[in-house]
């Protein structure tokens, strides 16, 4: 990882803790003329019926997995792997390659295109270990504070919750350790954006 070269697409891994504010930040780059991939939104497509995936789900886990309709159910399979660790590991095991290969297509696309910069926008980007297959990692940081005022107001959940769900992460002081750059978003919308134009300003310097 490092600063990016003279040419070619600057391919950028963007992560954070739940209630930094990755989806903000990936929404400021892509305005900015940024690519942006989700790779919460891999996940679903690569679970979509008549995708080998699904396939193996269901026999993984049982035909209660899906609906009617031959559609996962995301509530019962994640009832199902929230609280074993070995069934949680055999479904990556499934679906994490598949993400990855995707994901893999959707930046020589975005190259072919001619993007400048590629943004990949994933939670579990260092925990998996693909960090630094980037040019640069981009965390996302907010106070603790504030990354629970956002989780209830997202979800719903009380404070006891949001400390739970924060807690079950990575350590957000882990991830900003190994960042090329870190965005303080615990600010106003103003000063995140002068943050991301500082960005996209220093990856153009040689």
């Amino acid at each position: 990882m490092g600063a990016a070269q003279k040419s070619g697409s600057v391919r950028i891994g963007l992560t954070g803790g739940i209630g930094s504010g990755k989806s903000t930040v990936a929404r400021l780059l892509a305005e900015r003329g940024a690519a942006h991939i989700d790779a919460d939104q891999l996940a679903r497509e690569v679970v979509e019926p008549g995708q080998p995936a699904l396939a193996e789900i269901v026999e993984a886990f049982g035909p209660v997995v899906v609906d009617a309709g031959g559609r996962l159910r995301r509530d019962v399979l994640g009832a199902r792997v929230f609280a074993d660790p070995q069934a949680r590991a055999r479904l990556e095991a499934i679906t994490h390659p598949r993400i990855r290969e995707l994901a893999a297509a959707r930046m020589r696309e975005a190259e072919a295109a001619g993007h400048r910069h590629i943004v990949y926008e994933a939670a579990l980007l260092v925990e998996v270990g693909l960090a630094a297959t980037f040019d640069h990692l981009v965390v996302v940081s907010a106070d603790e504070a504030t990354q629970i005022e956002r989780v209830m107001a997202r979800d719903g959940c009380s404070e006891a919750e949001a400390r739970a769900r924060i807690a079950a992460q990575l350590p957000l002081a882990q991830k900003v350790a190994v960042a090329d750059t870190v965005v303080d978003n615990t600010g106003t919308p103003e000063e995140t954006a002068r943050q991301v134009d500082a960005l996209l300003a220093r990856l153009e310097t040689p």
